[in-house]
């Protein structure tokens, strides 16, 4: 009995490889075997990044809003603690644009934040 390689399988199954290998620089998108190590090398890296982005993504919003509550004299965890204490959800993302674009509206939600945190004091005493 003839010897059977599988070969249409085989063939596209090197070319998938090859294909999400394009744009390697050297070998490493043009012979299969040193392509297939690149390119699970690169899916693990892009796996591992997709939680990284949200991580990053987080510390630049946190600094923006830290930043703009400086600005209207409170550090970042008082001016968060005085959002919660008025009732006010609003998420990191949103609060980073705001602080960027609308000075003015931010300028009002540390006032609420802070008169919050008043309230809140005057109850604990």
């Amino acid at each position: 009995m003839p010897r059977a390689t599988n070969a249409p399988a085989s063939r596209k199954r090197r070319n998938r490889i090859l294909k999400k290998a394009k744009g390697f620089r050297g070998s490493r998108s043009k012979l299969f075997r040193t392509a297939k190590d690149s390119v699970y090398k690169a899916q693990q890296w892009a796996y591992r990044d997709r939680k990284n982005r949200k991580r990053n993504f987080r510390r630049l919003w946190i600094a923006r809003i830290s930043a703009g509550a400086r600005t209207n004299g409170l550090t970042y965890s008082r001016f968060m603690e005085g959002l919660k204490a008025a009732g006010i959800e609003l998420d990191r993302k949103v609060l980073s644009d705001i602080a960027i674009h609308d000075a003015e509206a931010f300028k009002a939600l540390a006032e609420k934040a802070a008169a919050a945190l008043e309230e809140k004091a005057k109850q604990a005493a």
